[in-house]
């Protein structure tokens, strides 16, 4: 063991040899592959404390694993971290999977990582975890599932996964390279002007909001480029679906760019002017029923994340993958209620 270790030497020592099918992985990857419910962030600083260590061998959170190596913990069960359990009963949905790349269906309302304030709250990376667990416990090979993008959290939609690092790394570059095609759905205040067919670009640089922690705002200098094509879907007498495809990926992009052009999403706390629809707001003489509060039809965003491309990793990009994720039950309500009391009708020239 290593001088300073901060684990005394008569704590208990539980030994894992390295099995052959994961020579050549990388110290830290074994660990969470080894310990799916824990971050790799708490087995780099058990690395660096001596906590976790290669018998015989400097330690380096990096280190490639070799044949006959042996991985001694330090750490009894109760040491580690203990991930909060359980997702609200829900279900994780998954729309595709293969050996490297799964897209899961985000429900709108749970945050993807873990909330700054609210760390034993319900989220994906904790769903994706007690899946991982199941696969293990059911027999299957371990998996670290890895999230390689983001989408807000009262969002819904398709959301890209890797399960292992190499395909990790190969979506990444995709995203950096923008082989990586996302669409979404909108629905926004206003006729958008886009004719059939039609797509507009929004280009305007975006960078935080001072003094409004987690809000962004279009600058003319200073800002990140942030490029957002749109085009309409569905039209209604003051409202509009359109289709979103976001060229880059800024916090909030497809949001403040809509909000800026005048067109805010029809449900946004941050950029628009509500924080639900009502029936009332769109039904002209409507009467609600007495002695009951009217409940929302959209109680969140009105975005969602429609479907994903991606190149299939390993394919050197010959070969293109994508999975599209079914319109909530929410949104599908809203829009036949703005067909029903909000029909279009052409302008006459």
């Amino acid at each position: 063991a290593r001088p300073g270790r901060l684990i005394p030497e008569s704590a208990m020592v539980t030994y894992h040899p390295v099995p052959e099918e994961r020579v050549g992985l990388e110290f830290d990857e074994f660990l969470c592959l080894l310990y799916p419910g824990v971050s790799k962030g708490f087995m780099r600083r058990a690395i660096r404390e001596g906590n976790i260590e290669i018998v015989g061998r400097e330690p380096r959170e990096t280190r490639r694993l070799r044949m006959q190596d042996v991985i001694a913990v330090h750490l009894e069960e109760s040491e580690f971290p203990q991930r909060v359990k359980g997702t609200l009963n829900t279900k994780l949905q998954i729309l595709f999977e293969d050996d490297n790349v799964m897209v899961i269906n985000k429900p709108a309302g749970i945050a993807v990582e873990p909330e700054r304030w609210k760390k034993e709250a319900p989220c994906i990376t904790g769903m994706l975890l007690d899946w991982a667990e199941a696969q293990v416990e059911a027999g299957e090979e371990a998996v670290r599932p890895r999230l390689v993008h983001r989408i807000d959290k009262d969002t819904s939609g398709a959301l890209l996964v890797a399960k292992n690092l190499e395909s990790e790394r190969e979506l990444r570059k995709g995203f950096e390279g923008k082989t990586i095609e996302k669409h979404y759905l909108a629905l926004v205040e206003g006729e958008f002007p886009a004719q059939d067919g039609e797509r507009i670009a929004i280009e305007h640089a975006i960078a935080h909001e001072p003094k409004k922690e987690g809000r962004m705002r279009v600058v003319e200098t200073k800002g990140r480029a942030s490029h957002t094509d749109v085009w309409t879907e569905q039209r209604f007498r003051g409202y509009t679906l359109v289709g979103c495809a976001p060229r880059t990926g800024r916090t909030h992009q497809i949001r403040v760019h809509l909000a800026f052009e005048g067109f805010p999403l029809a449900v946004d706390t941050f950029y628009g002017r509500r924080d639900a629809l009502l029936l009332s707001d769109i039904k002209s003489k409507y009467r609600p029923k007495s002695g009951a509060p009217e409940r929302p039809l959209m109680p969140r965003l009105t975005l969602h994340a429609l479907k994903v491309s991606w190149p299939r990793p390993g394919s050197g990009g010959e070969i293109m993958d994508s999975a599209e994720a079914p319109l909530p039950k929410d949104f599908e309500r809203t829009l036949k209620q703005l067909a029903k009391v909000r029909p279009y009708t052409p302008p006459r020239y």
